[in-house]
């Protein structure tokens, strides 16, 4: 019989064996409390709304209960309208990228986890339904067990920045034991990569304010040069093997390139593709930035001999399982500055856009 001959009813639960067959898991909780960004601007625009509904699970989908998700720039940048070219139809968003919490459902394909058991992760940058919510979805490969040794909140302030750092120095420069390294700026990003790039056998160079002098000598860089205080082109000697721009200004650009050695990789945090498409629209913008990386790499191959990126964070579920070793054995810490509670998150990106608080924070879910 042709399907649009059934009842609704009848529809409906073909429907459901059809989604079942196909490795759907229905979720265990229907709606939770979500913050919600219903239109771009400043704080004062998000809303902690009670019911926002949770989809079905796909056959690879893991449903967290959040208990800690921390708030990285990428969050207060797409509250104010970066990449509106890409959200902007997609309107309203659930913001979040990290997240700590406990596995509550599980869609049918899942190996790995189950269900009780303590997690953290982060989505790709891309992702709509983010984490700032009870209960949030990522893919199997985004995610991998807690260390029992380490607190919700601290796992939470780890994954995005670790694992952006991660495929920048081990997936695209592929920086090896022996090797210099040069990291500018630093914040979560750099200071995820400064002890990434230790672990690895690696000395590390970076610059950053004179708040984190302290941090990122404790994390294991051999030089830290407070940029507010001298010329950090001058302070900085010798050549290296790569450099991780996370500030991504025309003058860091500039001195970092000039720091490598011929076969060295530059790669930079601040790629040009979502503000191209902001400006031109999705058909134009990322052709147009696609040309301009293009030329950089042809024109930094010819005149330096090094390799120039633009590098964002993205799932890897065997960056991941490292991440956790390292986290396990005391060896990768990012701190936390303060916590909020999640019904407090304007106050919380208030703080960060009026640079109140420079270091992590983590709003906790109750």
């Amino acid at each position: 019989m042709p399907l649009w001959r059934l009842s609704g009813s009848a529809r409906s639960v073909l429907y459901a064996e059809m989604h079942r067959s196909l490795g759907y898991v229905r979720c265990i909780v229907t709606n939770c409390r979500a913050v919600v960004v219903p239109r771009f601007g400043g704080p004062e625009i998000l809303e902690v709304r009670p019911n926002v509904e949770v989809p079905d699970l796909k056959p690879k989908d893991v449903l967290v209960r959040a208990r800690a998700v921390s708030i990285n720039p990428l969050d207060t940048r797409m509250r104010s309208g970066y990449g509106r070219s890409l959200f902007e139809p997609l309107l309203p968003l659930i913001l979040g990228r990290d997240i700590s919490g406990e596995v509550a459902a599980v869609g049918g394909s899942v190996q790995s986890l189950r269900v009780g058991q303590e997690v953290f992760g982060a989505l790709h940058p891309t992702a709509v339904r983010g984490t700032y919510a009870d209960y949030a979805i990522l893919s199997e490969e985004e995610l991998t067990t807690k260390p029992p040794s380490v607190t919700h909140v601290e796992a939470s302030a780890i994954p995005f920045a670790a694992l952006t750092a991660w495929r920048a120095i081990k997936s695209t420069a592929r920086i090896a034991s022996g090797q210099r390294l040069l990291v500018l700026g630093g914040g979560a990003v750099g200071l995820a990569a400064t002890q990434l790039a230790v672990a690895s056998g690696c000395h590390v160079s970076i610059t950053c304010g004179s708040q984190s002098l302290e941090r990122v000598l404790a994390a294991g860089a051999e030089q830290a040069v407070d940029y507010t205080a001298e010329d950090f082109e001058v302070a900085i000697k010798g050549q290296f093997d790569a450099v991780l721009d996370t500030i991504g200004k025309p003058v860091t650009e500039r001195v970092g390139i000039n720091f490598l050695k011929r076969g060295g990789h530059y790669m930079t945090l601040q790629g040009e593709a979502a503000s191209m498409a902001d400006s031109y629209g999705l058909v134009l913008g990322i052709p147009l930035a696609t040309t301009i990386l293009l030329k950089k790499q042809i024109l930094y191959r010819i005149s330096h001999g090094i390799e120039y990126w633009w590098t964002y964070m993205r799932a890897d579920s065997e960056g991941l399982h490292e991440i956790r070793k390292l986290l396990e054995a005391g060896k990768l810490k990012i701190p936390v500055d303060k916590t909020f509670p999640i019904t407090e998150v304007r106050e919380a990106h208030e703080a960060k856009d009026k640079k109140l608080i420079l270091g992590k924070v983590v709003l906790e879910v109750d």
